[in-house]
């Protein structure tokens, strides 16, 4: 089971966590501020569950920058404080409330 939303914001609140080399590189390709990571963190839900991703236990959480701006962001479970990848959600691959993956038959 994930941990709670706000164990998680707890965990990140003071802008203490590190990108992997993956999401610094993926957040600079598409334009993602790391102040805009943290405002999303701040406001994320879990929306997805991985305890037994090949990087750790982790969870995909749908949060909004001050701007509106949706973002997915896949963080270790506490006390890790990694941020693994961070992407703005498709409307090919998402559901319109972004938390929903598109059945693909």
């Amino acid at each position: 089971m994930p941990p709670a939303d706000e164990e998680i914001r707890k965990h990140y609140r003071d802008r203490n966590f590190i990108l992997s080399a993956h999401a610094h590189e993926k957040s600079a390709q598409r334009r993602i501020l790391s102040d805009e990571i943290d405002e999303a963190i701040q406001a994320g839900e879990v929306i997805e569950d991985y305890p037994n991703d090949k990087y750790g236990p982790s969870c995909l959480l749908l949060g909004l920058t001050k701007a509106g701006r949706p973002l997915h962001i896949q963080v270790s479970y506490p006390p890790h404080r990694k941020v693994i990848t961070v992407y703005e959600p498709s409307s090919d691959r998402w559901e319109a409330d972004m938390r929903t993956r598109k059945q693909h038959g």
